[in-house]
């Protein structure tokens, strides 16, 4: 009687988590899957259900070029943000992976802090910073924000990586006379590059849809492309910014997948 009962109660619980599981995916996919849709109207503004399907605003996303110069933008300081993060990163993960000293978890906390304060907060912060400074604000500014907020993903990353390798590796390879540039070279760079490129496209993903920092330490010559979408949407509902959605929505799931593929993101993100 009491194996029945605890099987039952397995049961439920199962299917409670299955029925929330499909609730929360539902939640996630219908607002993109909306945005999809009303992105091929043919009307001129933002309806849903669309009145009708045209490809008519895709062709105007085409000759946007205030867009075309903020995606510019921000994919510049994607780039430049992620390259210093992964550097920064990596070096920050072999430092503190296998160390148990005080120092090491410090460190560890501090480069894991721009995940824990508020992301406002942060911008706002590093804005009074730079006055003091006397650095104005430019995309240097935004690079040097965004870098910050995305080294915690290469270092968590990385760390998983480098948990996963094992001691002897490195022991053998010393025992040998190799050298630790070497070693790093040939057997531990080649061992977690998986952990650093995952890393590295959450961090680019980061910085390329990043609105808090970005709306801090931008200038007026720097538009970045979430807050012009942000802006366009709040004065005029303009329907190509759902077209330039859809366009995100597709790359952002197709990079996705190829990154499950090559690294086995979900895997990571879950350890």
């Amino acid at each position: 009687m009491s194996g029945r009962k605890r099987t039952l109660e397995a049961f439920s619980f199962e299917l409670v988590m299955i029925v929330v599981a499909i609730i929360a995916l539902i939640l996630i996919i219908a607002p993109s899957l909306v945005v999809l849709i009303v992105s091929f109207t043919s009307g001129f503004s933002l309806r849903f259900p669309p009145p009708g399907y045209s490809l008519r605003w895709y062709v105007e996303l085409w000759n946007a070029w205030q867009l075309h110069f903020a995606a510019k933008n921000s994919l510049f300081v994607a780039l430049w943000a992620t390259g210093l993060s992964v550097v920064l990163g990596v070096a920050a993960a072999l430092a503190i992976s296998r160390s148990r000293t005080l120092s090491a978890r410090l460190l560890d906390s501090l480069f894991m802090s721009p995940l824990v304060l508020p992301a406002l907060a942060f911008g706002l912060a590093a804005l009074m910073l730079f006055s003091l400074v006397g650095l104005p604000v430019s995309p240097l500014t935004l690079v040097i924000g965004h870098t910050v907020v995305c080294v915690p993903y290469v270092v968590r990353n990385t760390v998983a990586a480098l948990a996963q390798l094992e001691p002897t590796l490195l022991e053998s390879s010393a025992v040998l006379g190799a050298s630790r540039l070497y070693t790093f070279r040939r057997i531990v760079l080649p061992l977690i590059r998986p952990g650093i490129i995952a890393g590295a496209f959450i961090a680019f993903m980061s910085s390329f849809d990043n609105v808090p920092v970005s709306l801090f330490l931008r200038d007026a010559a720097t538009d970045m492309l979430p807050i012009r979408m942000w802006q366009d949407l709040e004065g005029k509902l303009d329907v190509t910014i759902a077209a330039l959605s859809g366009v995100l929505i597709i790359a952002t799931v197709a990079l996705v997948a190829m990154m499950e593929r090559v690294t086995g993101l979900s895997r990571r993100l879950t350890n």
